[in-house]
């Protein structure tokens, strides 16, 4: 009866979890044995036979018959009057079986046995849910906000498995609610323990590309390549594709008639701006697409012996002035993205540079780093361009306070002054 009732107690967990046959009677017979071993030190001469759909349990102990008083190993022989009461026409050299019940395990044995059980089959569970995850890596994935916490959300698939979406994986407009469906790419499984720690994510570049492989048939199909993406999640992204075949227009084929296939990209992620760009083995018209929709009038290119910083060499483009801020971008937005994009640092200049005029990097002694650099994310890299804005207008593009300007301002005027 013990036996039944602790067989059919796991065969519950074999319809809960999934577990076929094969695998069930495995993790059986492996606690049984760790449990004999335990028990009578070695399980080598026991037979173990289970059926788990009936529930059944047999545990064999074979030993062979010795001469009373001439047993050493009471696990593996047995004197002949003890065997004898088994059945008695046994003889000495003979082998002899006979059925172990688990009472005789002991109550405490018994116990930690189903614990070992209970154990081994949710072990078995979590290396399956995290080679299934593991396989997905990369991939869209969609849950149900189950619990909503202060630094992650946690999400559960139809399975009832748990998925995190920590807040640094997250745009920054995204407000979800419980029951809510949430579509991201899984970023990372790991086994933390014995359970599987499934990490999705909103703002990875890879969510990006396979939004453009669901949402966008020729992609799908691979008739366009997606060659690069680069985002700042839930601002600005650019992605670079192609196509083998010369009558498909893969940036038209992309966005669709005013926008109306890539909409629903930009709607999933927050109203991310995306620029769609023609790939080019060709890496100065490549970088000039980048930097859209600033055009460029010329560039040099220094390539790095070695990747410097993931970077593949530095650009100095030049541009005409009104075309510097587009380059650089709001906040420098667009020159980043440029960059990631095609791997090259960038630096941008302008045209027709007046000899009197001086860049502002050469006011480093005076001037600190990061005041110039706030005139240069919004295209101001040079005195004159500095002095030629007002004050309120300064104020309202940059962060800085309007002291800090007027003193910036007398500090160039100096310069020339002089």
């Amino acid at each position: 009866m013990e036996n039944i009732a602790l067989i059919e107690s796991f065969s519950e967990f074999k319809d809960n979890k999934s577990i076929d046959r094969v695998t069930l009677m495995s993790i059986l017979e492996e606690v049984f044995r760790a449990a004999l071993k335990r028990k009578f030190g070695s399980d080598d001469n026991f037979d173990i036979i289970i059926n788990p759909d009936k529930g059944d349990l047999e545990i064999w102990r074979n030993r062979v018959v010795v001469a009373d008083g001439m047993s050493e190993d009471d696990n593996e022989e047995i004197e002949l009057s003890e065997a004898r009461k088994i059945e008695p026409d046994f003889e000495i050299g003979e082998d002899v079986s006979e059925e172990v019940k688990l009472i005789d395990l002991g109550r405490r044995a018994i116990l930690a046995l189903r614990q070992n059980l209970i154990s081994k089959i949710y072990e078995h569970d979590s290396t399956n849910i995290f080679k299934q995850f593991k396989d997905l890596e990369g991939e869209i994935f969609s849950a149900e906000v189950h619990h909503i916490r202060h630094n992650a959300i946690i999400l559960l698939d139809d399975e009832g498995n748990e998925i995190v979406l920590p807040k640094s994986e997250q745009i920054r407009s995204d407000f979800f609610r419980k029951g809510d469906s949430v579509r991201g790419v899984i970023k990372s499984v790991e086994l933390r323990g014995n359970k599987p720690a499934i990490i999705l994510s909103r703002t990875s570049p890879a969510f990006l590309n396979k939004l453009f492989e669901q949402e966008i048939p020729e992609v799908f199909d691979g008739l366009i390549t997606v060659e690069g993406v680069a985002r700042i999640p839930g601002e600005k992204a650019k992605v670079a594709v192609d196509s083998y075949d010369d009558r498909i227009d893969p940036v038209g084929a992309c966005v669709g008639v005013k926008g109306s296939r890539i909409h629903g990209i930009v709607r999933e992620l927050g109203n991310e701006n995306i620029d769609v760009i023609n790939y080019t083995k060709n890496e100065q018209l490549y970088i000039s697409r980048a930097l859209s929709p600033a055009k460029v009038t010329s560039m040099e290119i220094e390539t790095f012996e070695e990747s410097k910083n993931g970077k593949k060499g530095r650009v100095n483009v030049l541009l005409k002035p009104e075309e510097v801020s587009k380059a650089i971008g709001r906040g420098g937005v667009n020159i980043r993205l440029a960059s990631e994009l095609t791997g090259y640092e960038i630096d941008v200049q302008r045209e027709g540079l007046e000899e009197e005029d001086v860049e502002l990097t050469e006011f480093v002694d005076e001037i600190e780093d990061w005041i110039i650099a706030e005139f240069k994310n919004i295209g101001l890299d040079t005195a004159r361009s500095v002095l030629e804005t007002s004050v309120g207008e300064l104020v309202k593009r940059t962060d800085l306070e309007e002291e800090t300007i007027i003193d910036v301002q007398r500090i160039l005027k100096e310069e020339f002054e002089e």
